[in-house]
């Protein structure tokens, strides 16, 4: 480990940062000396400028991505080596505000049945019924399932926020299903990793949660792109009122973002906020 990757790397603990924006931080910085094969002590504003163009022109990533490597150099220059940024000199870009793409309920039964294994059904129920991140499915543990209450428990969520999500019937009922279909029954971990989820004090990875959607959608033969967050639109979309779809589809854009950050988390189409919104006619 470099002195730079060490400093940089204290400063993301000093702030706690999570294990995610490190790991891509770290990756951030690391791409960008690779690019100039010079330490990024020696670079400057000109040359993130150069590499901005680059990663648009040359690497064709999205503005997301390169918004995430623009945050990373900043971190580096700002908060490790102390140097002078402005936005002016190094804007992030511009992102396009494009509508998600949304199964049908007929698309998502395909791809629930095409499912390869009985955990990658039970993931993709768990993803089409909570509106989970990937990230956060992968680290759901056994004791978050409370039956009681008929809730899941989401522990250190995106922001390091808690928050619960509505536990249906019909997914307890699959979870125990998939429960006892596991020969090596997991103390800790909902989902266990391990190639043949054997490894029972180990989560499951991020790319398992990738390769089920992918697997599963090409055998139900679905055009659209399918991937974990495709769920968690449709699981979005399910909560909206028939009286607010047409707003949701045509209005503003904060309509739709307030639909995705509340409506996925607050399943219940009696919350204030649903009847509030509903309140107005959809032409208004």
């Amino acid at each position: 480990m470099t002195r730079l990757r060490k400093m940089m790397l204290d400063e993301l603990e000093r702030r706690n940062y999570s294990q995610t924006t490190r790991r891509a931080y770290l990756l951030g910085v690391e791409q960008f000396a690779k690019h100039f094969h010079c330490s990024p002590e020696r670079l400057g504003l000109d040359h993130i400028r150069d590499y901005q163009v680059h990663l648009f022109r040359v690497k064709k990533l999205k503005p997301a991505t390169v918004a995430v490597r623009l945050a990373a150099l900043r971190f580096l220059f700002v908060a490790v080596l102390k140097r002078r940024w402005t936005v002016d000199e190094t804007p992030y870009p511009k992102r396009p505000d494009t509508l998600p793409t949304v199964l049908s309920q007929d698309e998502v039964a395909r791809l629930i049945d095409a499912a390869l294994s009985p955990v990658h059904r039970a993931v993709l129920l768990t993803l089409y019924a909570t509106g989970l991140r990937r990230a956060e499915l992968t680290r759901l543990k056994v004791s978050d399932i409370d039956t009681e209450r008929m809730v899941i428990h989401v522990l250190g969520g995106k922001g390091r926020k808690d928050r619960d999500v509505m536990l249906s019937p019909k997914l307890l009922d699959e979870l125990r299903q998939y429960w006892r279909s596991l020969k090596q029954k997991p103390r800790t971990w909902l989902f266990p990793g391990g190639r043949w989820h054997g490894r029972t004090e180990q989560p499951m990875t991020d790319k398992v949660v990738w390769y089920a959607c992918e697997q599963a959608g090409k055998r139900a033969g679905i055009d659209k792109p399918v991937h974990p967050h495709t769920l968690r639109h449709y699981a979005g979309s399910r909560t909206i009122p028939g009286e607010l779809e047409y707003r949701w589809a045509k209005g503003p854009s904060m309509l739709r973002r307030s639909a995705f950050a509340r409506g996925i988390t607050r399943h219940s189409p009696g919350h204030k906020f649903w009847r509030k919104a509903s309140s107005r006619s959809p032409g208004r």
